[in-house]
């Protein structure tokens, strides 16, 4: 199994690989956005002719985004995901009929810099009554919107405050520490059916597990190459995008998320992402810069 990855090379400097098992070959490409201006025949090409092996010693794996790319992510693309909705909002209606609708629900979720990536720590809004993880597929897509390849995305959201008006879902869905997607990206031509992949989450606390939930993105209410279709009409990303394609698994209205609470996803033939949960985004500033 091989992964594009992002990062430092034990000098300070920032590089793009193929991961495969334990060897790291560097790419032929200044940065991540740069590798997503090609094609992805041509991006494939790149990892197959890929430089020698370099020491891993000292090496960290970054975010695989970077220059001006962006995570978007689509809303309401599982039953699952709707029936949650419906329950936690004063407006059930309005989560019924994206669901069905013919264009779907498409929200910025991030820019490049404030992304977070395995053992980074995602955040609980200060003022909210409720926040839950929200495991995803994700599609890493080329500057004119291919699929080149498949991440792990926690779209961390507030359900008390999107609950409470649909119309503030952006303070719900975008804010420090919000984001997090697996530093290890599967290249899409070694993933052979993208809509028959499994999907588990759990959450961890002091050491037990309090909730688990699997699903698989067979459940998905509408095919990725429509949701890019839809994203990229009327916009630009020459940069390339990550779009994050909805969730099926949602705990209950019971089950917030705490400080201290480990969040683990693993989506079969993609890989997997763990974060540590803390409170605000202050906390998130202070663990990440003792990185």
């Amino acid at each position: 199994m091989s992964h594009l990855v992002r990062f430092t090379d034990g000098t300070g400097g920032i590089r793009v690989g193929l991961l495969t098992g334990e060897q790291l070959r560097p790419l032929a490409v200044a940065s991540m956005s740069d590798l997503l201006r090609h094609s992805v025949a041509e991006i494939r090409e790149l990892a197959e002719t890929a430089g020698e092996p370099v020491p891993t010693a000292g090496t960290r794996l970054l975010p695989p985004l970077d220059g001006r790319m962006e995570v978007w992510a689509a809303g309401v693309t599982y039953l699952r995901s709707e029936e949650a909705r419906r329950e936690e909002s004063a407006d059930q209606d309005v989560y019924a009929r994206v669901y069905r609708a013919k264009r779907p629900e498409l929200f910025f979720k991030s820019s490049a810099w404030r992304v977070v990536t395995d053992d980074e720590p995602v955040a609980i809004r200060t003022d909210s009554a409720g926040d839950v993880p929200e495991p995803e597929l994700g599609l890493l897509l080329t500057g004119t919107g291919e699929i080149a390849g498949y991440l792990v995305v926690d779209d961390v959201s507030s359900r008390s405050i999107e609950g409470e008006n649909p119309l503030y879902l952006p303070q719900a869905k975008i804010y420090t520490g919000s984001c997090a997607v697996s530093a290890r990206v599967r290249p899409a031509w070694e993933v052979p059916d993208p809509r028959s992949l499994d999907l588990r989450m759990r959450i961890l606390r002091d050491g037990d597990e309090v909730f688990t939930g699997e699903a698989s993105t067979a459940q998905l209410n509408r095919e990725p190459a429509e949701l890019v279709e839809y994203l990229w009409r009327d916009n630009d990303f020459p940069d390339g995008a990550v779009l994050s394609t909805g969730t099926s698994v949602v705990p209950g209205l019971d089950l917030g998320l705490r400080p201290g609470d480990v969040v683990e996803i693993e989506i079969a033939e993609v890989g997997a992402l763990r974060s540590p949960v803390v409170l605000g985004a202050d906390e998130v500033r202070r663990v990440l810069a003792t990185r």
